[in-house]
């Protein structure tokens, strides 16, 4: 007797499905990419010896320079200069050409001619001028896969490339300086080396002395480094602003209109209402993709919305939008089927990342022995004076809503907002009726900021018999066990809003936490667990999971979905980033920052303000 298990159908043709996808990947031949990334690993490689002829004398006169001197950028009688500035500006470059974009492109068709001249005039390098030539050649004749767009930005990166680029330009000035000893005059302090690399990038001459030639080296070397930081800057502080795409209040709209008509079928469909994503949609309409752009990942959350027959066409629209954009096209927590709808239409891998907890009101109950910690703590926190009030978001007064909001912005442990794929990101907006609030009370002798209100939960809608967990929020002074005292009395006042199902938090590596504490659990998974347990200290795994656990749910798994195994590590850090555990925007200046704006009204509210004040 066979000891295999038999497959669901659904299993099978979504296996058959995927590996014809494999096939046709196969046939292709090489990915339309490996042109441009092989382009761009060799002007790194070319800038970074161009670098090292600019800086270190010994290899300048090794027999590996022979190679890099007939190379475009170092040639004439600044060659060190040259040298560095060309091998800086390939580095800058090399990026954007591993990625295909049109304009890295653009700048190389224009920089090797020039560089073959110089080579022609200033050296008669008849090697130079063909390897200028050759290089030229290569981009025209694969110039097709250049074409990608460029991506989102503000002119706030003119900043942050003035700080990088004066950091970087100031460590390598000091190895510049420090790499001539035997012309050094003196024994100048660390303080007088930092002070000359400070003058020679604005192109004047420092405290530091050389014998013969080599302060020229270096000076120029200094004005090289400066001149780039300064063009690069100006450059990225004047060019054409594109800011990141956000949702238009059409696309919400039509959003909306969606999730009416098949918001129940994902717990998550609700947080693609999220206006810093950006929407595609189906030719028919019928669907979309919500996405938002991080660190060139275009990063999808959930399913796709609408009908699961429009899904490949919203998903086609997706690939094609990250074509575009050289963009790294992936989805952090869709569902089993969305995962396999996804990996079918686009030949794409999908990995577990968790599990979601969803409560099935009708069974949910305080009684028993598996409750009886959760029951005690109820009991005790509503014994020290807690009550607890659930309403709609559209039951509240306006007083009561701002007091909320404020309370929930205070109460936030982290200057910017967390989440993106279980976030909306706004409390108490007037297009959010349907939303759900759980609050906690407390009636003190000296009333805080927030009056009464000590703990707060938001939920959005899931479909018309569900809802979703947004966010957690308490005072800080509150007695322990908010949480459980808001959720306890949601599940206890579902039935009475025609809820039937509450999402949870999600739980990330749930299974493996589950299955590593267990009898008889291996080796590599008890390692596995452990180094979860570890990172639990920074993040919140293990915490999520034992919270979760303790109402009983049933685990829904997710699943993210990735390109390539390489993709991962870069992939984690874009969710990172949007998740808000990884902020690597710099703050603006306090005297630029803006009020936050007004949550946008919905259209029938605005009828009926213009209504009243007629």
């Amino acid at each position: 007797m066979s000891g295999k298990v038999p497959q669901r159908p659904s299993q099978v043709s979504s296996q058959a499905g995927h590996l014809s996808s494999r096939v046709r990947h196969l046939l292709r031949g090489p990915r339309p990419e490996a042109v441009p990334v092989l382009v761009g690993r060799a002007c790194a490689l070319v800038g970074l010896l161009d670098i090292a002829a600019g800086v270190f004398p010994r290899f300048r006169h090794s027999r590996m320079h022979a190679i890099a001197e007939v190379l475009p950028g170092a040639f004439g009688p600044f060659a060190a200069a040259l040298s560095l500035s060309a091998g800086v500006l390939l580095l800058l470059l090399a990026h954007g050409l591993k990625r295909g974009k049109r304009r890295a492109w653009r700048a190389a068709v224009v920089l090797l001619p020039a560089g073959a001249v110089a080579q022609f005039t200033y050296r008669h390098s008849v090697v130079g001028v063909l390897i200028s030539i050759a290089l030229l050649w290569a981009l025209l004749r694969h110039r097709d896969q250049f074409a990608a767009l460029p991506d989102p930005r503000s002119r706030w990166r003119a900043l942050a490339n003035f700080v990088l680029m004066g950091a970087g330009s100031l460590s390598l000035g000091l190895i510049i300086v420090s790499a001539h000893p035997k012309t050094l005059i003196g024994d100048p302090s660390l303080a007088d080396r930092i002070a000359h690399v400070i003058y020679g990038l604005f192109g004047f001459e420092g405290p530091v002395a050389y014998q013969g030639n080599t302060s020229w080296t270096v000076a120029f070397s200094l004005g090289a480094l400066g001149w780039i930081t300064a063009v690069t800057t100006i450059y990225l502080a004047f060019r054409p602003e594109h800011p990141a795409a956000q949702l238009t209040e059409d696309d919400e709209a039509r959003l909306r209109a969606l999730l009416a008509k098949h918001g129940a079928r994902d717990s998550l469909g609700h947080f693609a209402l999220r206006r810093d994503k950006a929407v595609v949609f189906s030719p028919s309409g019928k669907a979309a993709v919500t996405y938002r752009v991080v660190s060139g990942v275009m990063l999808a959350s959930g399913d796709p919305i609408g009908d699961v027959e429009a899904w490949p066409g919203a998903i086609e629209r997706f690939m094609d939008e990250a074509k575009a954009h050289s963009w790294t096209p992936a989805v952090m927590g869709c569902s089993e089927t969305g995962a396999e709808v996804w990996t079918r239409e686009t030949g794409l891998d999908a990995l577990e990342l968790g599990d979601e907890a969803v409560v099935d009101v009708p069974d949910f109950s305080l009684t028993g022995r598996a409750m009886r910690n959760v029951r005690q703590m109820v009991k005790r926190i509503e014994r020290a004076g807690y009550e607890t009030r659930v309403r709609r978001v559209r039951d509240l007064g306006d007083a009561e809503l701002e007091r909320i909001r404020r309370a929930a912005d205070d109460w936030r442990g982290t200057d910017t907002e967390r989440g993106f794929s279980m976030a909306l990101g706004r409390v108490g907006d007037p297009a959010d009726g349907d939303c759900l609030i759980a609050t906690a009370h407390k009636a003190d002798e000296e009333p805080g900021p927030y009056g009464d209100l000590k703990a707060i939960l938001h939920f959005v809608p899931w479909g018309t018999d569900g809802v979703s967990l947004d966010l957690m929020r308490r005072d800080r002074s509150a007695d322990p066990g908010m949480n459980e005292l808001l959720i306890v009395a949601a599940l206890q006042a579902a039935p009475k809003f025609g809820i039937a199902r509450v999402s949870l938090n999600f739980a990330m590596f749930r299974s493996a936490l589950a299955r590593g504490e267990k009898i008889g659990a291996g080796p590599v998974l008890r390692a596995w667990r452990g180094l979860l347990v570890f990172l639990s200290r920074w993040f919140q795994i293990e915490s999520l999971y034992k919270f979760n656990a303790k109402f009983r749910p049933r685990w829904e798994p997710r699943f993210v979905v990735y390109r390539a195994s390489a993709d991962l590590p870069r992939l984690g850090f874009a969710a990172m980033q949007a998740e808000g555990f990884v902020n690597l925007a710099l703050p603006l200046p306090r005297f630029l920052r803006r009020g936050t704006p007004a949550p946008r009204p919905c259209p029938h509210q605005v009828a009926e303000r213009e209504v009243r004040a007629a």
